[in-house]
């Protein structure tokens, strides 16, 4: 469960601007940012960039917005645009939430024992392509992560989400059968059977090649012996004439 502590997110609101004001309000260092949902108008608002990036970090799934003048809402983050290059938050999108319905939400994997992993230890690269899945529960249940240990994983293993274990009152929702994480074999190891591969055809052609070459030579010594017999004679015939 996400510690409640940590969750409030302390914002103003803000009236409904263009893109000149969302600038504007950036270069002072704050995120321009709705809430929607909940049988409620939207409310857009900004928060300062640095407090968001506090919140965020600390924060489970479950926020509460605390607007001026206002109670704090219970909301989760539906999404939230970043800058592509500086990766600086841009916009952020609030979605409100009844404490007693189900919703759904993303959640990051954990990995642990990577490092003692018996492929990684053996030279093998563990790669994850899911970092995160989406689950099913309260928002009070939604937790923070959740943890797998690959210590066990060999090279060449592959694991699914299938091998995921939530925790009481949530429900993984991504396909069980999502690839989760896998151990490739060591890159230099693998490296080094393709050049050897190719040093090996490559001196098979060149003694291919070699061979060819001795062949055509033979041949080009036996035609010039052969060429060299009737110019003898023709000479030899032409001082006999002579004499």
């Amino acid at each position: 469960m996400a510690d409640q502590s940590t969750t409030a997110l302390q914002a103003r609101r803000r009236e409904p601007a263009g893109s000149r004001s969302a600038r504007r309000l950036r270069r002072a260092g704050d995120v321009p940012g709705i809430v929607y949902g909940g049988g409620e108008d939207p409310v857009t608002f900004a928060v300062g960039a640095r407090e968001l990036r506090r919140v965020l970090a600390d924060a489970g799934a479950l926020l509460e917005l605390q607007l001026e003048g206002d109670e704090g809402t219970p909301v989760v983050l539906k999404e939230l645009a970043r800058h592509p290059v500086s990766g600086e938050a841009l916009h952020i999108d609030l979605l409100r939430v009844r404490l007693d319905q189900p919703i759904q939400a993303p959640v990051a994997i954990e990995l642990i024992g990577v490092d003692h992993a018996v492929g990684t230890r053996e030279g093998g690269i563990l790669e994850q392509p899911l970092r995160e899945v989406t689950v099913e529960a309260l928002p009070t249940e939604i937790p923070d992560s959740i943890k797998y240990d690959v210590s066990a994983m060999k090279v060449n293993d592959t694991i699914t989400l299938a091998v995921l274990e939530a925790p009481p009152g949530v429900t993984i929702v991504t396909d069980p059968e999502t690839v989760l994480a896998t151990i490739t074999p060591p890159r230099l190891r693998v490296e080094a059977e393709i050049e050897t591969e190719t040093e090996v055809v490559g001196e098979g052609e060149a003694a291919e090649a070699e061979a060819a070459g001795a062949e055509g030579a033979a041949g080009g010594g036996e035609g010039g012996a052969g060429q060299a017999a009737p110019e003898g004679e023709s000479s030899g015939g032409g001082q006999q004439a002579s004499e």
